[in-house]
């Protein structure tokens, strides 16, 4: 029956894929930071080399072995995430947090630590948490349901699982890229990259009720896998720029779970579509625009988080400066009340 997989493989599996999904994301940013854009592209990058290589593998394994020897070679995969876990050397912050190591102390952060809506007061990423959400709404269409719209248009006689092989591809190679060249783009400004990205994926989806030739899908969805490449990479450099290396973990995490929101509504709205409409074509325009929509409001946050800095900046230099004032105030006090004793001394 398929009620016990709604929880097993529905809530179980989904909660520990984001466990470790977040964390191998986060742990990058304190080991690196000259090169933290590559290094996330290179570790994105491996989710697209094994959907390349997993769907081949599913079907021999599949047709050798039968399905429920599969997930059971598929657990075997998964107990890997357990010896990449313990290759998380603990940084710790403080003097206080080594002592309570070494006495083996373990305390529940407070509340407040794990509920960090602080993040939110930061005005630039309160726009990038809703801005990206707002993108995404028609971001799954095209992975839920261009095998299917391809089989009604062009039937049984294309090779519709080369469209997904160049999907895989061509996001390992973005990754890759666009990590790097994110490295040479300061501050803020690495948004402009998500914005790219998400304007030529809305473009593709809209090109795809265009293709009237298997050739030209081919051609949109090797554009596709590299601009979706590229907005995956570059998540965590963005998020560490917006908020700090302290509050990044909570960022991200919010981030994704307002993400799936939307990646879940959009793929059931296009097939309704298609149930009333009989075809794709209107669910992939409408898929398009949304990314539209969220790359135009992403390009606010690096003049909004340039605003931020020069305010903080402003508040630091008036600080010191009042620090400095009361610093010339105590010492001519201090003067003045030495100086009528060393007049009644030398009177003396």
């Amino acid at each position: 029956t398929i009620e016990p997989l709604y929880f097993t493989y529905g809530i179980v599996f989904a909660c520990g894929c984001s466990f470790a999904y977040q964390p191998s994301l986060v742990v990058l940013g304190y080991y690196f930071k000259k090169r933290l854009g590559l290094v996330n592209g290179i570790v994105t990058a491996g989710s697209s080399l094994f959907t390349v290589s997993l769907p081949f593998l599913l079907r021999v394994l599949i047709d050798s072995v039968g399905l429920y020897n599969t997930l059971r070679v598929l657990c075997i995969l998964m107990f890997v995430l357990f010896l990449a876990g313990f290759t998380y050397k603990p940084l710790v912050s403080g003097a206080k947090d080594k002592e309570e190591g070494k006495k083996g102390k373990f305390r529940f952060p407070p509340e407040k630590k794990i509920f960090n809506f602080s993040v939110f007061k930061v005005t630039s990423y309160r726009i990038w948490a809703f801005g990206i959400p707002a993108a995404l709404f028609g971001y799954f269409v095209p992975y839920v349901h261009l095998m299917k719209h391809v089989k009604d248009r062009f039937g049984d006689s294309v090779p519709e699982e080369v469209l997904l092989l160049c999907l895989g591809i061509t996001s390992g190679i973005g990754r890759l890229i666009f990590g790097r060249v994110a490295d040479y783009i300061p501050g803020a400004k690495k948004v402009y990259l998500q914005v790219t990205s998400f304007f030529f994926i809305g473009l593709m989806s809209m090109m795809i009720p265009l293709c009237h030739v298997f050739g030209g899908l081919i051609a949109v969805c090797l554009f596709m896998g590299l601009f979706d490449g590229c907005f995956i990479c570059i998540m965590a450099p963005i998020a560490f720029e917006l908020v700090g290396a302290q509050d990044v973990s909570q960022a991200i995490g919010f981030l994704l779970g307002l993400m799936s929101i939307p990646m879940t509504v959009g793929p059931p709205i296009a097939g309704l579509l298609r149930d009333h409409l009989g075809t794709y074509d209107i669910a992939f325009y409408l898929a398009g625009v949304p990314p539209l929509i969220g790359g135009a409001i992403l390009c606010f946050i690096p003049w909004v988080h340039e605003r931020q800095k020069l305010k903080e900046r402003a508040k630091t230099v008036d600080g010191e400066t009042t620090e400095k004032m009361l610093e010339n105030e105590s010492t001519l006090v201090s003067d003045t009340a030495e100086k009528p004793v060393k007049e009644m001394e030398s009177g003396f």
